[in-house]
């Protein structure tokens, strides 16, 4: 329930200034979250992102201001976080296939973005096997690529990066002497994006002599990211052949289902999942298996 209205405060509080500079810092606390995991959570939840929604709801009150035909354009672009007409021509017409000029015509076709609203709807009545971790210091050795754009824009950048890097994989899971794991780390999370590294764990011998077993121009390619010790909500997707498809459903199940009536709050911290290659013995002729174990760091509701 907290939840729930906290997300709706947020909203709220964009719609009430929303012809003013938001700071998505004070945006994320009307929800009770850091703006870390409020803009990852609003993402996963809607669809798109916090800026995105921002942007297309100011592109619909200005077509509907230009619509009534009482204002300039350049005083409507204005009121809506455009410092020139030029930046305001191009993201209205790419929003609704219309220049500002032509939306002052009588019948002029518009798109209009509607403000969101949550709602208390009955849910649940499903199964999720989860398990809560107390995880020590960790450290992971990757690499990583910003991500940006929509939600599918992302989706797209991991399936890529994922194909275009094979050799930093193959590199990795050599020096860490295991070919069945592989951690995602998504942190720096940000309305533009987020920072994902591909990792592997190494033992502290791998880490101490990387550069000397690997080279330095190689091993420049790759970090130590250090995790600190932490308490995660763990949960694990079905085994199947492309589980990677399964992880926002889970995720989503996590932080609107279990995470309510918890007693927990996410943490500002790192977000981290683990692909596990099998084979699957009892029918060698079935493709080789996977499944993820999701790790959302939490901490307890003050």
């Amino acid at each position: 329930m907290e939840w729930i209205t906290g997300i709706q405060r947020a909203i709220d509080y964009v719609e009430e200034h929303i012809t003013k500079e938001l700071d998505y810092e004070k945006i994320a606390r009307e929800s009770f979250s850091s703006s870390f995991h409020f803009q990852r959570v609003f993402s996963i939840l809607c669809g798109y992102t916090l800026g995105e929604y921002i942007r297309n709801r100011r592109l619909t009150l200005a077509g509907v201001a230009l619509a009534a035909g009482r204002e300039r354009v350049i005083d409507v672009a204005l009121r809506y976080g455009y410092d020139s007409p030029d930046s305001f021509a191009k993201a209205f017409q790419k929003f609704h296939g219309i220049t500002p000029s032509q939306a002052r015509s009588k019948g002029a076709n518009l798109k209009s973005f509607s403000r969101l609203s949550f709602r208390i709807t009955l849910e649940g009545g499903t199964t999720m096997n989860y398990r809560i971790e107390k995880k020590e210091t960790m450290v992971l050795t990757g690499f990583k690529r910003h991500f940006e754009g929509t939600p599918l824009d992302r989706k797209q950048q991991d399936h890529h990066f994922w194909m275009s890097t094979r050799l930093n994989q193959y590199i990795l899971q050599g020096m860490a002497r295991d070919c069945t794991t592989a951690y995602e780390v998504i942190t720096n999370i940000g309305d533009d994006g987020y920072d994902f590294y591909i990792a592997s764990k190494l033992n502290s011998w791998a880490r101490e002599h990387f550069e000397e077993e690997l080279g330095e121009e190689i091993a420049s390619r790759f970090e130590h990211l250090p995790l600190q010790a932490t308490t995660y909500l763990v949960c694990e997707t079905e085994k199947c052949e492309y589980p990677t498809e399964k992880i926002s459903d889970l995720y989503r199940k996590a932080v609107t289902e279990w995470l309510p009536s918890s007693g927990y709050e996410m943490a500002d911290l790192p977000e981290v999942e683990i692909i596990h290659w099998y084979y699957n013995e009892d029918d060698p002729a079935v493709r080789q298996l996977r499944y993820v174990e999701l790790w959302l760091p939490i901490t307890e509701k003050k």
